[in-house]
């Protein structure tokens, strides 16, 4: 695996990469890979010739200072599973690299997609999102790009990115990995105790409750359903759980059978603020 610091270099190996016309993966992370992670380096390789994944942890992205300082940096496990998973390339910036001027502007109109669910409880994080994936892709230039859907919302925000800016990038969304109890692999995890992440599983149970349930009950039944599953969990705080259409993230009130809908679901555990989803229609 080759390792770069600079933009500068990785340009350089990359355009070689191009000339020899191969194409393109890359798989954005911030570090702290775990299998969900590694799902996504395995599809690359699947989806592209050279696979190329970048380890930044993005402070435009974060409007807590304390939780990008409490961010998890295992660097040197990171790089082992890279290499254990036939990654190609690692792109490892400092801040001063990617931001070289600190006072940086950016917007970009990200309409509803930026107000609403994350984008209310983390005012600027899809601007910060936004940011940064845009360096990456002009930078690494790729043909295809892979995002997990555990981050549902940052998904289709990225997808709209895409699209505003009219780039030539396909964007593959991969399943999310859960553990055998069937919890979300997060980077989070790592800062539950065992009986943080038992609790946890209350998550996962309410978005299965309403998958199974989905074409049975009204949507205002569903999301009753999934709420009092959570709120019934001692020592688990929801933040919010909703039926919404999959691209516009609008909450819906009723079905439409040419739509596809996703749960949403959001609660703390331990201080530790952890998010899951599920598609509804598959």
């Amino acid at each position: 695996m080759q390792i770069f610091n600079t933009k500068s270099s990785l340009q350089h190996y990359l355009q070689h990469i191009r000339e020899d016309r191969k194409t393109i993966t890359l798989v954005p992370t911030m570090g702290a890979l775990h299998e969900g992670h590694l799902s996504l380096i395995r599809q690359a390789g699947q989806s592209g010739d050279i696979t190329v994944c970048s380890i930044f942890v993005n402070p435009t992205q974060f409007n807590d200072p304390k939780d990008l300082e409490k961010y998890p940096r295992p660097l040197g496990n990171d790089i082992a599973l890279l290499e254990s998973t036939s990654c190609d390339v690692l792109f490892l910036p400092s801040v001063e690299e990617m931001y070289p001027d600190p006072d940086e502007n950016w917007h970009l109109d990200l309409g509803n997609l930026e107000t609403i669910w994350e984008g209310e409880h983390r005012p600027g994080h899809f601007q910060g999102v936004t940011q940064i994936v845009y360096k990456l892709f002009n930078l690494v230039k790729p043909d295809f790009a892979c995002f997990g859907q555990k981050d549902f919302q940052q998904v289709m925000v990225v997808q709209k990115m895409i699209d505003i800016k009219q780039l030539l990038i396909k964007l593959i969304i991969c399943p999310i990995i859960r553990d055998k109890h069937g919890l979300a692999l997060s980077s989070r995890n790592m800062r539950l105790s065992a009986e943080g992440k038992e609790k946890a599983l209350v998550l996962s149970k309410s978005l299965q409750c309403a998958k199974a349930n989905f074409k049975s009950k009204t949507i205002d039944e569903l999301t009753r359903l999934g709420k009092d599953i959570i709120q019934a969990e001692e020592d688990v705080t929801l933040e919010y759980f909703a039926i919404c259409e999959t691209r516009t993230l609008q909450q819906t009130k009723e079905l439409h059978s040419d739509k596809e809908y996703v749960a949403l679901v959001v609660a703390w555990v331990e201080d530790v603020r952890l998010i899951d989803n599920m598609l509804l229609n598959e």
